[in-house]
């Protein structure tokens, strides 16, 4: 006789023994298990379960013997019989490409999820499961406005226009303000090993050049001459030696200060922290100063600094540059230089920044993410945030609150 194969659902009240009694029933009768998934919201199971039934006579003993059994433990349960050919259909889907999707909002409206689903089945994506990864809200701060909440969709399919589907997702993302991600699902996205930096507006809120210019009497020069290169209005290291120029005659000791002043931008610290305790490499490179990426280095631990080095006399900047402008190519060949020295596949990297001069940088990692950019930088990434911190990268990487918050825990973190 030949074998049947059915799909057997099973929906209610979560109880402990629940699995155990299924199974159990399932191997008195030595059927076969296929394929099993579970979801359990709010104490309410959804499984399902698919099976093989060597003998077609034994299919309704063995179904009778399941809702029995199911009925004692108070659930309900459905049988859908699946042809050979649906499952040679679900077995060929497996060999489809995968993506997984990552949706950041203040709080998940259904509007937010209707435009992100509509836009996915438009492409021809299929969900295969959805995750929260972040923690459980309590009611009462479901609508404040600091909430933040992180979903992940796996999906599957062939992805015809990657650029139109990331062009459609921006497009109601700046509408309904949320923040989102698309990946490709490889093993690589899911053990990514080296985390790079830009620093000024990126892992520090303030453009340090900038500062210490306006210390100096020359900040509305300095700054037209930033804002212009973060646009890419202007060659990086033409603008560079030309800020650099006007700091001729600064004190040292002003630097210092303005070092000493500035702060980490939101969500900073805990990514850092959630990094070096999973054992993540870490570097700076910036186009900033050198002098403060070494103080960013010697308090977090972080693993490489490179940036550039203001020449000085006497304790007085002269208005030249020491050794090589990091400029906007110099920062996607360290990228590469720092995972060959380590051994990790570039795949395996993750660069964050908000400047022009990052983009090559941003493009030449696994995951390049571009944070509270500009708009030419964020509509040339692969990835943006724009609404909430730096930590926002941990749900990027798959990180759930429970994972982030246990890493916390530790004392050595």
């Amino acid at each position: 006789m030949a074998s049947e194969i059915v799909l057997v659902n099973v929906s209610g009240e979560d109880k402990p023994g629940l699995m155990a009694m299924l199974t159990s029933t399932l191997a008195q009768f030595q059927v076969h298990v296929l394929d099993i998934g579970q979801a359990v919201i709010h104490d309410e199971l959804n499984l399902g379960m698919l099976v093989q039934i060597d003998k077609r006579t034994q299919r309704e003993t063995v179904l009778a013997e399941l809702k029995s059994r199911m009925r004692e433990m108070g659930v309900n349960v459905r049988f859908t019989d699946i042809t050979r050919a649906q499952y040679q259909d679900w077995v060929d889907s497996q060999g489809k490409p995968r993506y997984i999707v990552t949706l950041l909002a203040g709080h998940v409206a259904a509007s937010q999820l209707a435009a992100v689903t509509e836009i996915i089945q438009r492409h021809g994506l299929n969900i295969d499961t959805i995750r929260r990864l972040s923690g459980r809200l309590p009611l009462a701060s479901v609508t404040e406005t600091t909430v933040r909440t992180s979903i992940e969709m796996s999906l599957r399919g062939n992805l015809t226009d990657g650029d139109s589907l990331k062009e459609e997702l921006m497009a109601a993302a700046a509408k309904l303000m949320f923040d989102f991600s698309v990946q490709r699902d490889t093993v690589y996205r899911r053990n990514r090993r080296l985390v790079v930096f830009d620093m000024d507006s990126t892992l520090i809120n303030a453009e340090v050049i900038d500062e210490v210019a306006k210390r100096h009497g020359v900040g509305a020069e300095v700054a037209a001459i930033t804002r212009r290169a973060m646009n890419g209005e202007l060659d990086f290291n033409e603008s560079f030696r030309q800020r650099a120029e006007l700091l001729k005659g600064l004190s040292l000791s002003v630097l210092r200060e303005v070092a000493s002043a500035v702060s980490l931008n939101d969500g900073a610290r805990r990514l850092i922290r959630t990094l070096k305790h999973f054992g993540y490499k870490t570097a700076i490179i910036s186009g900033g100063f050198k002098y403060v990426g070494e103080l960013l280095k010697d308090e977090f631990g972080i693993d490489y600094v490179y940036a550039n080095e203001l020449e000085t006399r006497d304790g007085v900047l002269t208005g030249k540059v020491h050794g090589e402008i990091i400029d906007a190519q110099r920062k996607a060949e360290l990228l590469d230089e720092i995972a060959l020295a380590e051994g990790i596949s570039k795949q395996q990297t993750i660069a964050i920044g908000d400047g022009a001069n990052d983009l090559p940088m941003l493009n030449a990692a696994g995951l390049g993410v571009a944070y509270h950019a500009q708009p030419v930088v964020k509509k040339t990434a692969q990835h943006a945030i724009s609404n909430f911190g730096l930590d926002s990268v941990l749900y990027l990487m798959g990180f759930s609150d429970r994972d982030i918050e246990q890493a916390l825990a530790d004392p050595a973190s």
